[in-house]
């Protein structure tokens, strides 16, 4: 890595994206944060994880962006940078299944990657570009709902067939939208040959700190509820959701709390382990063109472990009933993968215990804050 290597990161705002703007920050990189507006980056300006990380009025700015699927959106901002880590996903909060789900949730996940490719085409200086996908774009559907069994383990290689519409439900039309960028992303680099290499990041559930959460509340969403209507994050986030510390939580919160979010995948991974691959990624010793696991390898961990990890950390917490611990059993389906090239590339993979240790650590810090 040069001293002068400038980062283009979109999605700073969000759970993921900021941790990997942090992470890109710790590691030297300049970094040029796509933001729709000052707004979001004065947001980001006044973080307080940001405040040891020197230098940070000349490595870190800024490049306005409103209209991130808007013809030649990124044309400005990719001039001069080396890379891109492309986090940035439009969001499925505020659909329900009578919206038109291809044009509000497909297309704009495909538009948001290629227009991002094409204007980084137009851009001699960009060497690579790292693009954040998913898990939910390998296995198949029925393996990821229980109706199929997973018989095999996964590898990075492997592709999700297409899932036709209608879709029954919201979270169906996002897995369309992960296999769809996808699928376009990959034939789109193959038929134009540009000069940039790219490599695609599939993470599972994510989990652990939340460097932009303040609230209980945006803690649990992963999301800013000013700006999004609450109800309609929770009732997503119900049914399934990839970026909220919800789906960690729910076991200790105990049998009352009526944040179910259902049956799910055992998988997941956690946030800092995501920001680390994609930045270790530009390094020139990993190969470009390929796609990356970000999950353990199924089976070897159930979502109601965290009830053990949180009487033996939080025993206080516990006893006192701020954490009840006492929700029945879920239901869940594994999704066994091989992550043999993650951990070779990136290193081991946090375990599930030191996940749920700081998930529910900052839960009930802002817990304590709320008073």
């Amino acid at each position: 890595m040069a001293v002068d290597d400038v980062v283009l990161v979109t999605g700073g705002t969000g759970f993921i994206g900021f941790r990997t703007l942090r992470y890109a920050l710790e590691e030297g990189y300049t970094v040029r944060a796509a933001v729709r507006s000052e707004a979001k980056a004065e947001a980001i300006r006044r973080n307080s994880t940001l405040s040891s990380i020197k230098d940070l009025s000349s490595k870190l700015t800024f490049v306005t962006v409103p209209d991130f699927l808007a013809d030649g959106a990124f044309d400005e901002a990719v001039k001069g940078v080396k890379y891109v880590l492309h986090v940035a996903s439009p969001l499925t909060t505020g659909f329900t299944v009578t919206d038109d789900l291809e044009a509000g949730i497909i297309k704009p996940a495909v538009q948001g990657t290629l227009g991002l490719f094409q204007s980084a085409k137009k851009a001699p200086s960009v060497k690579r570009i790292v693009v954040t996908s998913s898990m939910v774009a390998i296995p198949p559907i029925a393996v990821l709902i229980g109706q199929q069994a997973s018989e095999r383990d996964f590898t990075p290689k492997d592709r999700a067939h297409d899932v036709p519409g209608p879709y029954p439900a919201v979270i169906v039309a996002y897995v369309q939208s992960k296999i769809a960028a996808l699928k376009e992303g990959e034939a789109w680099i193959e038929k134009h040959k540009p000069e940039f290499d790219v490599i695609h990041i599939h993470p599972s559930y994510v989990g652990g700190r939340n460097d932009l959460a303040q609230t209980v509340e945006e803690l649990c969403t992963g999301t800013n509820p000013s700006e999004y209507p609450l109800e309609s994050i929770l009732q997503m986030t119900r049914r399934l959701t990839y970026f909220a510390a919800l789906v960690f939580l729910e076991s200790v919160l105990g049998k009352d709390s009526d944040e179910y979010a259902g049956p799910r995948v055992a998988n997941y991974i956690d946030v800092d382990d995501v920001a680390k691959a994609h930045v270790l990624s530009l390094s020139e010793k990993v190969a470009g063109g390929q796609s990356f696991l970000l999950t353990n390898k199924g089976g070897d961990m159930k979502w109601n472990d965290a009830q053990a990890i949180a009487k033996k950390h939080f025993p206080d917490a516990v006893s006192s009933g701020l954490l009840p611990n006492d929700f029945a059993e879920q239901q869940f389906m594994v999704v066994h993968c091989d992550i043999s090239k993650t951990e070779e590339t990136f290193g081991k993979i946090k375990a599930y215990e030191e996940t749920i240790k700081a998930v529910v650590g900052q839960y009930l810090e802002l817990k304590e804050k709320a008073k």
